[in-house]
Order: C-alpha cells, then sequence, then structure tokens
C-alpha cells in the first residue's frame, strides 16, 4: 500500500461516478421494458444487501486490503489464487470499459479515428493519475463530480424544455407484471453496477475515517441509482420503448433529439463528456485495483514499476475481446455470471467462514 489518504467526499466522488460508469449511456434494464425505471429502483435494495456482503469482511481488516484479507480468511494459497484471480478481472472489466468508451467515441465524434489510438491515449491518461497515486484520482472525482452535475443539470433542462419528453410512454407501469422486472434486477442489475463496487475494497484502507465508509457507500448507491433510474425513464418518455431497446446509445440519441428555437442543438457532447468522466474513473478504480492488488500479491515494492505493462494488457485486451459492440454487449451478459460469483457468492462465503470462526472463538471462551 501506497502512504495516502483520501476523504469522505473524494471516495463519494469516486463511487458515484464509478455506479454512473457505462450504465448511464447504454440501454440499462431495458430488459423490463417501460418498467425499466421501476427495476432500477428496487434494485437498489438489493445493493445495499451487497454492501453489507462487502463490508463485514473489511470491517473486521479494516487496514488491509481486500486482497491481504482474503488470504486471511480462505488461507495462504487458496487466498492468493483467488486473490489474483480477482485482480485479474479487475484488468479484464478495465479493458471493456475502454473498449466501450472507444465505440461510443467512433460512432459520435471521431468516425475514422483508429479504435488503438483512442484506447491508448485514454489508457495512457489514466496509467499517468494513477501513477500519482490515490490521493491525486481522489482529489480530481472531488473536481469532476461537480462538472458531471452540471452536465447533467443541463442536459436535463434542455430536453425536459424541447417538448421531446411524453411521460405518457411509461405508461402503464406494470403493464407485464413483476416478472420481467425481477428477472431483470436479478442477476442483471445487482451485478451491475452494484456487485462490481467490490472493487472499493482496494482503496478503502485509504479513506482517513473508516468509520464512514457505510455512510459513504450507501449515499453513493442510492443518489446514483435514483438518477440512473430517472435518465432511463427520460430515454423511455423521448424515444419509446422500441427505439430505446433499438438505440447502441439511448441517451446519446434522445440528447442528439434536442433542438430549441433552430438554435440550441446537436447537445451530444453532454453525453460524450459525461461517458468520457464516468468511464474515466471507472476504468481507473478497475485498473488502480488490478495493479495494487497484484503489487501485493508479487511483493513489488512499488506498484509504478507494473503499471505500464499491466495499461499495455488492458489496452490490448480492449482491442480483441469482440469485434463489435453487439458482440461486446452479448459478452456482457455472460459476464454478469460471473460478476455474481466473484463479487457476491465468494464474499458471501468469507462472511460465513468468519462467522463460523467467531463462533468458534466464542464456544472456547
Amino acid at each position: 500500500m501506497e502512504r495516502a489518504k483520501i476523504s469522505v467526499i473524494q471516495l463519494f466522488s469516486l463511487m458515484f461516478i464509478f455506479n454512473m460508469g457505462t450504465a448511464v449511456v447504454i440501454s440499462y434494464g431495458a430488459t423490463a421494458g417501460k418498467d425499466a425505471w421501476l427495476a432500477i429502483l428496487l434494485a437498489i435494495c438489493g445493493g445495499v444487501a451487497i454492501f453489507f456482503i462487502h463490508y463485514y469482511p473489511f470491517r473486521q481488516y479494516p487496514h488491509l486490503l481486500f486482497t491481504e484479507y482474503m488470504r486471511k480468511i480462505f488461507g495462504k494459497y487458496l487466498g492468493w489464487i483467488l486473490a489474483l484471480i480477482y485482480c485479474l478481472f479487475f484488468l479484464y472489466i478495465c479493458g471493456r470499459n475502454v473498449r466501450e468508451f472507444g465505440d461510443l467515441i467512433i460512432s459520435s465524434t471521431l468516425a475514422e479515428t483508429p479504435l488503438l489510438v483512442i484506447n491508448l491515449t485514454f489508457i495512457l491518461v489514466i496509467c499517468y493519475v494513477i501513477h500519482l497515486g490515490v490521493e491525486v484520482l481522489g482529489r480530481t472525482a472531488e473536481v469532476f463530480i461537480v462538472i458531471l452535475i452540471v452536465l447533467g443539470a443541463l442536459g436535463n433542462f434542455f430536453l425536459l424544455v424541447s417538448g421531446d419528453v411524453d411521460f405518457e410512454r411509461i405508461r402503464p407501469v406494470l403493464e407485464h407484471g413483476w416478472k420481467p422486472i425481477l428477472s431483470t434486477t436479478f442477476p442483471t442489475l445487482i451485478t451491475f453496477p452494484f456487485g462490481e463496487m467490490l472493487v472499493f475494497t482496494m482503496l478503502l484502507p485509504y479513506l482517513n475515517r473508516p468509520k464512514l465508509v457505510k455512510r459513504v457507500w450507501l449515499s453513493a448507491v442510492i443518489s446514483s441509482s435514483l438518477i440512473l433510474s430517472w435518465t432511463v425513464m427520460l430515454n423511455i418518455c423521448v424515444l419509446g420503448l422500441e427505439s430505446m431497446k433499438r438505440s447502441t446509445f439511448p441517451l446519446l440519441t434522445a440528447v442528439g433529439k434536442i433542438n430549441l428555437l433552430e438554435f440550441i442543438e446537436r447537445m451530444d457532447a453532454i453525453v460524450v463528456f459525461t461517458l468520457l468522466i464516468t468511464v474515466f474513473f471507472k476504468a481507473s478504480v478497475y485498473l488502480y485495483g488490478g495493479v495494487i492488488g497484484i503489487a501485493n500479491l508479487f511483493k513489488v515494492e512499488n506498484y509504478n514499476h507494473i503499471l505500464l505493462p499491466i495499461g499495455t494488457v488492458v489496452i490490448f485486451l480492449s482491442l480483441v475481446m469482440s469485434s463489435s459492440f453487439s458482440e461486446q454487449t452479448e459478452e456482457g451478459v455472460i459476464n454478469q455470471y460471473v460478476v455474481l460469483i466473484l463479487f457476491i457468492m465468494i464474499p458471501f462465503m468469507m462472511v460465513v467462514v468468519l462467522m463460523v470462526r467467531q463462533y468458534i472463538k466464542r464456544k472456547r471462551h
């Protein structure tokens, strides 16, 4: 671990932006149809439950990284192998996020630019910020969350006054009952992004006030989820359900419809900047978690020694993992079950092991 501390506001900013991630621009929760916004609200309950699964082991080892206390819980060898799998998966998801960002940039603004150039530039900037340390990452998030809120407020204002929003499009509520909502909520919305927040157990030991972890994590989960729910509702109200499902990036299409007085139009840049900010921090947190975890497992004194080589691997991953965005989306469906196992089931097993150990200890005394 580096000698650094991040504040409560910085951790909240990182978590809030991380939760928004790519979910804010893709067809998030679309399988629930018109009730996608309701499925996201329901998923908040799952997000809160998952927090307590992640929080319990951390509370027992508040000064250790996830990769360290995993070895204490599962044993030296099994814990080491599992910790390495987690670090590699962090890097894989980082690559996915970079690829999704590259795809959006090419489809919206830089149609002639090679994907390699976009991804390479993006990763180099991320590596530079991580090289400066977790404190710089936290301070940067503190600044960019303000920009993100301003961009969001502008986009919402222009959409609402444009006359394109028709709230009748989300009616009737519960048209097909609770079944599609529940099947969308679990496992899709539970794993992404709530399950993925496990990566923050690699940052929690840096918090200068560890007692406030619960308040920060839960407030970030609830506030970001409410905004995601509102965004999905707006997409349906502007585009209609069928158009939203067909659109690769519904928010980009919805904001692209803004035309006020034949003067304010082409507001796509708001969505591109929003995704740039959210994916930058999400990929940064994943890359930092993967790098510091590998440095910890292989006893590398300074994680900066392995940062660029690992960043190169992430660039390669982002280019070869799929041939198109639709293929990338199909892979994401498979990934949700991997995330379910790695980010929810195994942490739950850790909770069980710790509880059993504490029970045995109390019995002996």
